[in-house]
């Protein structure tokens, strides 16, 4: 994987792994040809030169589109427990993460966290590789701190308290014990300092970098408590709104799997404040991402190709609704963006007491049209890319609680579907007073595909990891 720059933007793009050295020469006495051989096992001894650890670092970044936007990952997952997304689909481990009653055994769970967890072992195995082999640009290896340090905030934005980090990579598995999410925050902090110290040079890429990790580390920041948003705020001073580390899609390297579930499997619709096809079961506390016709969630209903018919999903019977206007087969999705930067300055303001400049903040992001796909770059699959018209100003509404309610809104319609509403939720319980049972902030009610919505606010640690871990008995609890 490498960086691409332009107006920029940092991308990142898979290259094929191509290690070809010190593979075993064929042994025609002693092989047998029904042998199964597992072509994903690489000789660690195969990677010891500067193109093995060039390999190994295209391999970790891979796995963070993987763990992103680029596969069903708890971006996805987070978005369908919170307000984001619906399911449409027949799987259970859906329908029970969109009710808020999420099994310990749930698979795609599991699969999603063993995701995140496999960006910190392959980063973790790449910094040694490249110190040794390949040490500069120092901003190859800053890029791998970027990766873990990302993977590990995912962790304690979207899972339970008591999240084990592991380190699986070196010769032996050292078991993690389970964290309080704020000390895995912290960890992620970490992360971002040393790659921000990596990435203190002038050249492109050290710049895009350094952006980076500025931003996801202010993220974290804020994760770890408000009164970090001074903090914050000054670490992402200067970012421009436009700057985006992206990842990347392509026919041949993994499709955007935002688009895929959703407007091609048919197995997520678009969220709202009224569900079911009559639009007629209340969802409180939602944000209608559908009804409000807001142009940065271009939600619409599918249409079949005969031009008249509403499609139904993967279930046979809900009526999908998409954004394909905002991502296509093949659209790069960003990871940090400097509008991430524009909304962390609102929240520091707001609780500097300084309502006037959120709100100079927020209305400014409204008055400037804002790219936030770009056009796809490839003939096959291509995708215009998405950018936000100008939008009519926002009042004050006069208290503070208000205040909190349209900053959050806003933050939703910008970032929709980039893994920020799960850990913004859980913020506003954390951190703002409100309701520890989420009724002030999860959805609460009857679910449109029956029974009730359930209490879970965040994503459990499966059970493998009770079963492969001998530190790791259960969550420490399932709080905000």
């Amino acid at each position: 994987m490498r960086l691409l720059l332009n107006s920029g933007r940092a991308v990142a793009t898979t290259l094929a792994l191509t290690v070809a050295a010190g593979l075993a020469a064929c042994d025609t006495v002693k092989t047998n040809l029904l042998e199964a051989i597992d072509p994903s096992i690489i000789n660690p001894g195969s990677v010891q030169s500067a193109a093995g650890a060039t390999a190994v670092r295209n391999g970790a970044l891979a796995r963070l589109r993987v763990a992103t936007a680029d596969g069903e990952s708890s971006w996805m997952f987070g978005g369908l427990l919170a307000d984001e997304w619906a399911t449409s689909s027949t799987f259970v481990q859906n329908q029970e993460t969109d009710q808020r009653s999420i099994q310990l055994n749930n698979g795609t769970v599991n699969t999603e966290l063993r995701a995140l967890y496999r960006v910190i072992t392959d980063a973790n195995q790449a910094v040694v590789l490249l110190n040794k082999y390949k040490p500069t640009p120092t901003s190859d290896i800053a890029e791998m701190y970027f990766a873990r340090g990302f993977a590990q905030f995912q962790l304690a934005s979207d899972y339970c308290n008591g999240i084990p980090l592991s380190d699986g990579s070196g010769d032996v598995i050292v078991f993690g014990k389970p964290l309080p999410i704020k000390d895995v925050f912290n960890v992620a902090i970490a992360s971002f300092d040393t790659a921000m110290s990596l990435s203190s040079g002038t050249d492109a890429s050290s710049v895009a970098i350094n952006r980076a990790a500025r931003i996801a580390k202010a993220r974290a920041l804020l994760g770890v408590g408000l009164s970090n948003a001074p903090a914050a705020a000054a670490l992402v001073n200067g970012i421009p709104t436009t700057y985006r580390y992206d990842v990347t899609a392509s026919l041949t390297g993994g499709i955007l799997t935002l688009w895929d579930q959703a407007a091609s499997q048919n197995r997520y619709t678009v969220a709202d404040s009224l569900q079911g096809n009559a639009r007629s079961i209340v969802v409180k506390n939602a944000i209608p991402f559908f009804s409000a016709h807001d142009p940065r969630v271009p939600a619409h209903y599918k249409i079949s190709s005969n031009g008249k018919d509403t499609v139904k999903s993967q279930d046979g019977n809900t009526f999908v609704i998409q954004v394909d206007s905002l991502w296509g087969q093949t659209s790069a999705v960003a990871v940090v963006h400097g509008l991430d930067a524009r909304l962390i300055e609102a929240e520091a303001a707001l609780q500097a007491g300084n309502a006037a400049g959120m709100m100079t903040i927020l209305n400014a992001l409204r008055a400037t049209p804002l790219q936030l796909t770009a056009p796809s770059p490839t003939a096959t699959g291509q995708h215009p890319g998405w950018t936000t018209p100008v939008m009519s100003a926002l009042a004050d509404p006069g208290t503070q609680g208000g205040r909190v309610a349209l900053l959050f809104r806003e933050k939703a319609f910008w970032q929709f579907g980039r893994g920020h509403r799960l850990g913004d939720l859980r913020r506003l319980i954390r951190d703002y007073g409100r309701a520890a049972d989420g009724s002030d902030t999860f959805p609460v009610g009857v679910h449109f595909q029956g029974g009730n919505y359930g209490v879970d606010v965040n994503l459990p640690v499966t059970t493998d990891e009770q079963i492969g871990n001998p530190n790791f008995t259960a969550c420490l609890d399932r709080k905000a």
